[in-house]
């Protein structure tokens, strides 16, 4: 099984990236290959622009969607990109790896999203969620916070911040499944900046249990083949707008 770990911590001793290497032991002990896009230390540019493309569309005005469709047309992207989109395109799991800061992803984790799931590469007009280009294959948060579960519980109920569903809702349901993936339930490291080291042992080990979980489950072995034999082709697919 092929899995793309998108890793998003400037600290590589944080417990973020003791999950993200838990990962990586993990799997590959189970026999997968796994590849790793560490963002901060690849320097992962998190800014979109016309630099993104060797292509131009339209000159005189720049439409991000259009230059992506354009240059997924006519092999277009940077390296870094079609890089990105190449693990990807090969990646049976993706594993998203990340603090919480501020509610959400951070910033150049949202610039890895907006720039490799382009239009055209990832998503096209009648190919999202239950038609989407990557069905078949899974997707996962996981996740460190530093606030406690109770702070992310029904503000109704004491909670601060709300419900962690809702929180992650833009992501989960914007992004993994946006573009077809099922969604796996998240895996939360809750207020790991105030644990002792017994628990975030015990968080790394809940984590691989997890994980074997995940990619020992025959049946998404068996539907993952059968979707790959049915993978969509996206040439000559209507669109839905029109490039000007």
């Amino acid at each position: 099984m092929n899995i793309l770990i998108v890793y998003a911590h400037p600290e590589p001793n944080s417990f973020t990236g003791a999950l993200k290497d838990k990962s990586v032991e993990v799997l590959e002990k189970e026999g997968h290959h796994v590849e790793v896009s560490d963002l901060y230390k690849d320097n992962f540019k998190p800014t979109a622009g016309r630099d993104d493309f060797h292509t131009v569309f339209n000159q005189d005005r720049f439409h991000y969607q259009a230059e992506q469709e354009y240059a997924c047309e006519q092999d277009g992207f940077i390296n870094e990109i079609k890089h990105q989109q190449k693990r990807l395109q090969k990646a049976d799991l993706l594993i998203m790896c990340f603090p919480l800061w501020w509610g959400g992803m951070p910033a150049i984790l949202k610039g890895w999203v907006d720039r490799v799931l382009a239009y055209g590469f990832a998503y096209v007009d009648g190919h999202r969620y239950n038609t989407g280009l990557f069905r078949g294959r899974r997707g996962i948060l996981c996740i460190s916070t530093g606030g406690t579960k109770q702070r992310f519980s029904e503000i109704s109920e004491g909670g601060t911040y709300g419900e962690i569903d809702r929180v992650l809702y833009p992501l989960n349901h914007c992004i993994i499944k946006y573009f077809g993936m099922e969604q796996l339930n998240p895996y939360i490291a809750y207020a790991a900046p105030r644990l002792q080291e017994k628990e975030r042992k015990g968080l790394l080990e809940k984590w691989e249990e997890r994980l074997i979980e995940i990619t020992r489950d025959k049946e998404w072995e068996r539907n993952l083949k059968e979707w790959k034999e049915k993978e969509v082709k996206i040439n000559n697919v209507p669109r839905g707008w029109e490039r000007k």
